[in-house]
């Protein structure tokens, strides 16, 4: 029944608009903060101008740097949009202007390399999950960057996602399409001067970068993993045996890398449906396994949050998205001083850091007893 209402509910007509350009004038006060977003895309260019780009697949990468900006009423965690095809009020929203698109690899490398280069080298990169047009990609990244704290260079990859639920093979064949652009970016951040480069993976854009850091081991580089901080998977829409596959590629991680996942993520119960039954990763609940690969996997099932698809936890609950930044500002990767994102969970949620194995694999359990942490409280 779930699966069918949902089906139902994406098939209808209407929602709500993307477009980046119905932005009313910025009032005094009204903005509590503007970031800004580098983006590099597999999308085309939208039909509609005012999208800027849509769903479609392009032959190759394109460029754009945006500003963000973040309304004084915002409540972290949240994503404020107007309803339908309202304007944007950035004294309300989330608003995006000053949208430049970039006509050549050169000048997007030039002024990433000058906006590294204030940040100290730090980069982080984010890849957004399935059902996600371009301009939600666009705001889930800056809030992703202002709730977080995030002090260095924000770069979004957009890859070619519908935004419609019903297009998930679409997706997911646009997620294979992607994997040479991110292995590409990647490599573009890395030689614009980044020393440190994080990583956010949501949903099925962890099927993204977890095949172009496959490609990247198949290939001998080491350039990318000297440079390589924190990696986090946040509810990975990948089958549990690919995942495995890829890590025996990639090899066991000699810095942070985190999945969080959760037993009732209702949309990777779809997922698992339309992948004939398969586990995913992101609501696998046997993590001792998952542990043994060398990750800290982190359960999320106890926390709450808004998303009633119970998909997005790991950016909209305050106190995780403020502990995420917490750990993205750790300078020193090797500093056992500072308690590991991991561990600060588990005092938050009153669960127990178990480790697994091996002392690099660590599972925390959260008690069904915690305490309820919702979003705008």
């Amino acid at each position: 029944m779930f699966v069918l209402s949902l089906f139902l509910l994406a098939a209808c007509g209407g929602g709500p608009s993307h477009n980046m350009l119905n932005v009313l004038p910025a009032t005094e006060g009204g903005i509590a903060a503007e970031h800004r977003i580098f983006v590099a895309t597999t999308r085309e260019k939208a039909n509609d101008p005012s999208d800027i780009y849509g769903g479609q697949r392009a032959r190759q990468l394109s460029f754009v740097d945006l500003d963000v900006t973040v309304p004084a009423s915002h409540q972290i965690g949240r994503i404020e949009s107007p309803s339908g095809n309202a304007p944007r009020d950035p004294s309300k929203h989330f608003a995006a202007r000053d949208i430049g698109l970039i006509g050549d690899e050169t000048t997007f490398e030039r002024e990433l390399r000058a906006d590294i280069a204030k940040n100290n080298g730090r980069a982080l990169v984010f890849i957004h999950g399935y059902r996600t047009p371009f301009d939600k990609s666009v705001y889930r990244a800056a809030q992703i960057k202002n709730d977080a704290a995030y002090g260095g260079t924000t770069i979004l990859f957009s890859w070619a996602s519908t935004g419609r639920t019903v297009d998930y093979l679409y997706d997911s064949n646009s997620a294979s399409v992607a994997r040479d652009g991110l292995e590409h970016t990647l490599r573009l951040v890395k030689n614009a001067g980044a020393t440190r480069i994080d990583i956010i993976a949501h949903s099925m854009g962890n099927w993204i970068l977890m095949e172009a850091l496959r490609q990247f081991a198949i290939s001998g580089r080491t350039d990318l993993r000297d440079a390589l901080g924190d990696v986090l998977l946040a509810s990975p829409d990948i089958d549990v045996d690919v995942f495995r596959s890829q890590m025996q590629r990639i090899g066991r991680p000699d810095r942070p890398f985190v999945i969080m996942l959760s037993d009732d993520d209702r949309a990777l119960q779809l997922s698992s449906i339309l992948a004939g039954n398969r586990p995913r990763v992101g609501d696998y609940r046997d993590s001792e396994e998952l542990a043994q690969l060398g990750i800290t996997v982190v359960d999320l099932s106890a926390i709450r949050v808004e998303d009633r698809l119970n998909h997005t936890k790991f950016a909209e609950n305050p106190v995780l998205i403020q502990m995420l930044g917490e750990q993205l500002a750790r300078d020193d990767l090797s500093d056992q001083t500072a308690m590991p994102l991991e561990q600060q969970i588990a005092r938050l949620t009153g669960g127990v850091a178990q480790t697994v194995g091996s002392a690099a694999a660590i599972v925390i359990t959260t008690p069904l007893e915690v305490i309820n942490v919702a979003v705008g409280q």
